[in-house]
Parts: structure tokens; C-alpha cells; sequence
């Protein structure tokens, strides 16, 4: 907290605005929310500050990613479509939250993602609606004027290092029919090229450095670190404050305004429900007196599910010799006076947006058959957009684990398969009134066959490409799974055994007009309470195309825009 802030924060604890959660979401608002000096805004953070040092180095999120001192320390229940195993659930604990934490990919997703939300409800989110909150945010060196910006807080650049594999990847996914796309967040996301990163000068450029930091000298704002939010207080149906826990006490802090829960797709739902919002049989199995039955708090849980494939390389070289001794030194060396090499690198490198499948499952969740069976040229490109996304690195990893795991000692590649828009759904629930007790998360990942289909597809997918020109000259041998899993239920039953999260849980308090949908769009308010809103991921009322930070971003603006019109 600057001095300012902390010297007006003394003076009372009555605010305009409270926002819980300073992670992307919360940033955002709390900037702008407070730019013309006339709100008076609490930010309230469960976590500390993020001087820590990996948290600064690009290459530093596979020590980040699972450190449970700047993150929650999250599982996803177990569950029998992916071999009953308590599958980790990285969420950010610290400011920026898990924009300080994530492996640094910007992804709008496709026009055709926000055609679906208002299908399912959500007024006016469709693309041309919030295309200028993209470009309000971001800065974009040489993009197209019409869709990218150039003079938002977001720093958006590409990689500082194309490693000659990224190239034969790139080549590859051409051979086998995909367009080289020249910018893959116009809108029009299908084919291949180079992953943009959300980095400056070689470091990570989280929503803290982008929104917050520039904001914390106003004397409107005040911050609170290692403040955990227990409880909305509500003097009826209207939210009046937030119960939470600072430096060992119990405080209250009051919002004459409005309260704004940016926690995420998990602390959100987990909050609404410790204050007894949500579904009454959730509720008073966890102990918590109803204040306000509300469906579908907590559910609607949708996220991104990967499989990796790896190879041994020869005749090129890989990262993985450049991260052991003695090279390692000289990669140092690199990132110290240059800012450049495996350390300035995100875990992926190259993309590929493609089609595995046709038809109705290929569509989305508010179209899918109405597209697929339309025999209009745009229903047809519709039913054929991409429905898998490829995430290359020109590195393998011990046990398959992309970014997970150390990087092996011979050369290597590895590729993740994720499916873009799943049709299992889940939820986050709490199991105890206890606000310090995690709530059970569960994603029910491949519950819905047709997401074993595409990943399947995916995989298949991915070794054809290994087998095309040129990136085939340079794989000796796959190694991941191997080739011993030389048949469909091999492949799937690999995919249920060592797939993971790709961290991009979302939609548990969607918005739409239906009566399992706890936000109004149209505001981001909860249904049939006063003065409290949700802005952050969980609002999405389906899965995005993509990494989810970017759609986040654009929520937040938005919902600023909303609340300062009143």
C-alpha cells in the first residue's frame, strides 16, 4: 500500500467500492474504477506482494505454477474419466493473481465464441460489442488498426527467441493444409505461426504491472495484502460490506456503493456461497444459512483439458541441452545482460488452431447442430473452425509433463492437445462453512464422450503432423506415449491418465437470461441482489477458444465501463 493510501485507509473504512481479489479482473478495476480521483475504492488481496523473482522471468513459471506461496494450493477432485487422480488446479495467490503466475499466451479466442455467448443469453457480448475492450487494453507493435490496439496497458509481443523446430512446426501444419495466419487474434483464428506473449523486455508483464502498480499513487485507492475475504455482509438483499481476515483479526470493511467479487471462477462461487448465495441444498449441506437461493452459483465449471505428445529429436538440437550444465551458465548470462534465451521463453512457442472434427461437434455450445446442418457457406466455415488447439515447445520434459516437470537431458520436442470448447461441465462447491477450507472443484474432464473424441482426434492429429514435412526429418522417435500405444484405446486411455489442466477453469457464475444463470449480462449484477456484482472469469457463460486471460482482461474493461455509467 503507498503512503497515501495507507494514511487515507486510517481515516475510515466506509469506500465507494470494495473489490475482493487482485488478480486480472480486480486489477483492471481497481485502475479504472479510480482514474478520475471520484471513487473511493478498497482492493482486498488474500495474498502478498510479487517481488518474487521467478515470478519476473518468463521461464520461471514451471517454479511459479505449483509454489504455494503465491498460489492456492488447489486440486480438482478426483473423478473416474481421468484415473480418479486429484488433479492440480494452479490459481493465482498474490497480486496480479494468476496473471503473475500463467505462461504468459495472449488469446482473444474466435469471433464465433462471442456469437455463441449471446446465444446463450449474454446481450451484448457478441464480438463487434467487445472487440474495443481488446484494444482498449493492449498494446500491439504493427497489428491491424481495425482489431488490435496500441495504446492499452497490456504489453502484447512476440517471442524474443524462434527456435529453428518452432519453424518446421509452423512448415508442417502448412503441409498438412493449414493457412500461416498472420495474426490469430483478428477474430479468425485457424493455422499456424508463433504465439504472442503478454512480456516487456524480456519479463513477464502481469495485470499488476499493466493496471495496478500505475494506480497505487492515487489517493482514492487503498490496498490490503493477506486480507482473505470470510464473508458478504448484507443488510437485506442489499451487499453492504466484506467480513475478511487481516494480519490475525476479523475486520469489516463498509462499501457506501457497491461490493465487486474479481476472485475467479473458484474464490467467487466459494465467496457467494460462504455468504449463503446459491443453490439452498449446496448450501445447508456445508452448514451456511440461506440469505438468497440462487441456481447455478458454483455451477457451469468448464476448463481446458490437454494431452501431450513428445519426441526425441536429432540433427537440430532442442532447449533441453541448454538447461543443464555447463549451458545453462551461458543462458544465464543471456537473460542477465540481454534479456534474451530459454529464459526469456514462455512454455509454448508455436501454435496451431485446427479442425479434427466436422459437423455439429466442432460448432459451439449455442449453435453446434443449426450450424453444422446449414447449407450456407458461413454456417459451413462455421461448423469447420477450429476446435483443437496446439501448444508446441521445442523441448521435452520428464514423464511427458509440458511445463510441469524438468526438461530431459537429450533433445527434445513436446506438443499439447486441447480440446477448445468442451462440453463437460462440473463445479465448485463448498464442502464446510469453514471460509479457509479449499471447495471441491470438480471439472468432471471427458465425462462427455464427445470431448474423448476430439482429444482422441487431436492426438491422432499431432502424429500425422509429427510424420509430415519437415518437421519429420528431424524426429527420431516418438516418446510420448510411445509407440507402443499403437490403437485408439491406447491413446484414449493415455489421455485419461496423464492429461491435465491447462488452468483456465471458467463459467460458475455465467451470465445469461435463463434461471441457471446468477448474472445479469446486461450489468454483471447477481440476480435478485443489490449493489453486488461478479466481474472475472467465472461470468463466461462458455469455454473461449483459448487461454482465457486475455476474454478476462475485456470482461474487467468492460464491467468498468459499466459501473461508471451507472
Amino acid at each position: 500500500m503507498t503512503k497515501a493510501a495507507s494514511s487515507y485507509a486510517r481515516e475510515q473504512d466506509t469506500w465507494d467500492t470494495i473489490i475482493v481479489g487482485a488478480g486480472a479482473a480486480g486489477c483492471v478495476l481497481a485502475n479504472r474504477l479510480t482514474a478520475s480521483g471520484r471513487h473511493r475504492v478498497l482492493l482486498l488481496e488474500a495474498g502478498g506482494n510479487d517481488s518474487k523473482l521467478w515470478i519476473k522471468v518468463p521461464a520461471g513459471f514451471t517454479r511459479t505454477i505449483f509454489d504455494n506461496s503465491v498460489g492456492w494450493g488447489y486440486a480438482n477432485a478426483p473423478a473416474p474419466h481421468t484415473g480418479n487422480r486429484a488433479i492440480p488446479c494452479p490459481r493465482g495467490r498474490v497480486l496480479g493473481g494468476s496473471s503473475s503466475i500463467n505462461g504468459h499466451l495472449y488469446v482473444r479466442g474466435q469471433a464465433d465464441d462471442y456469437a455463441d455467448w449471446v446465444a446463450l443469453g449474454a446481450a451484448g457480448w457478441g464480438w463487434d460489442a467487445v472487440l474495443p475492450y481488446f484494444r482498449r487494453a493492449e498494446s500491439r507493435a504493427n497489428g491491424d488498426t481495425a482489431t488490435r490496439g496500441h495504446d492499452g496497458p497490456l504489453q502484447v509481443t512476440n517471442p524474443r527467441m524462434q527456435h529453428p523446430l518452432c519453424a518446421a512446426f509452423i512448415d508442417a501444419l502448412h503441409t498438412l493444409g493449414e493457412p500461416l495466419n498472420p495474426d490469430y487474434n483478428s477474430g479468425d483464428q485457424r493455422g499456424a505461426g508463433y504465439y504472442q506473449y503478454l512480456m516487456q523486455n524480456g519479463r513477464r508483464w502481469s495485470a499488476a504491472d499493466a493496471y495496478l502498480r500505475p494506480a497505487l499513487t492515487r489517493r482514492n485507492l487503498a490496498l490490503r495484502t493477506h486480507a482473505h475475504a470470510t464473508r458478504i455482509v448484507f443488510k437485506g438483499r442489499r451487499a453492504v460490506g466484506i467480513e475478511y481476515r487481516h494480519q490475525g483479526q476479523l475486520r469489516v470493511a463498509r462499501a457506501a456503493g457497491e461490493v465487486i467479487l474479481a476472485g475467479g471462477s473458484i474464490n467467487s462461487p466459494q465467496l457467494l456461497q460462504l455468504s449463503g448465495v446459491g443453490d439452498p441444498a449446496v448450501l445447508q449441506a456445508a452448514g451456511v444459512i440461506v440469505t438468497h437461493a440462487l441456481a447455478g452459483v458454483g455451477e457451469n465449471l468448464v476448463d481446458h483439458y490437454a494431452a501431450r505428445v513428445a519426441a526425441r529429436v536429432r540433427g537440430i538440437g532442442s532447449l533441453n541441452e541448454r538447461t543443464h550444465l555447463p549451458r545453462v551458465a551461458l543462458e544465464v548470462f543471456k537473460y542477465l545482460f540481454a534479456r534474451r534465451g530459454v529464459l526469456s521463453s514462455a512454455v509454448a512457442h508455436a501454435y496451431g488452431f485446427v479442425n479434427v472434427a466436422s459437423g455439429a461437434d466442432a460448432a459451439g455450445p449455442g449453435q453446434g447442430a443449426a450450424a453444422a446442418s446449414s447449407t450456407t457457406p458461413g454456417a459451413r466455415e462455421r461448423a469447420l473452425r477450429p476446435d483443437v488447439q496446439l501448444l508446441f515447445a521445442p523441448a521435452s520434459f520428464e514423464r511427458g509433463k509440458m511445463g510441469q516437470a524438468a526438461m530431459e537431458r537429450l533433445p527434445g520436442l513436446t506438443c499439447g492437445v486441447q480440446q477448445l470448447r468442451p462440453h463437460s461441465r462440473g463445479h465448485v462447491r463448498i464442502a464446510s462453512k469453514d471460509p479457509f477450507a479449499a471447495p471441491e472443484i470438480q471439472p468432471n474432464y471427458l465425462a462427455d464422450e464427445r470431448d474423448v473424441e476430439a482429444l482422441l482426434n487431436g492426438i491422432k492429429y499431432v502424429r500425422r503432423l509429427f510424420c509430415a514435412a519437415p518437421l519429420s526429418m528431424y524426429i527420431e522417435s516418438e516418446t510420448w506415449p510411445g509407440e507402443d500405444a499403437d490403437d485408439d484405446q491406447s491413446l484414449v486411455d493415455f489421455a485419461r491418465n496423464t492429461g491435465a489442466t491447462v488452468y483456465h477453469p471458467v463459467g460458475t457464475c455465467r451470465m445469461g437470461t435463463g434461471g441457471d444463470a446468477p448474472v445479469d449480462p446486461a450489468t454483471l449484477r447477481v440476480k435478485g441482489l443489490e449493489a453486488l456484482r461478479v466481474i472475472d472469469a467465472s461470468v463466461m457463460p462458455s469455454m473461449i477458444s483459448g487461454n482465457t486471460y486475455a476474454t478476462t482482461i475485456m470482461i474487467a474493461e468492460k464491467g468498468a465501463e459499466l459501473m461508471l455509467a451507472g
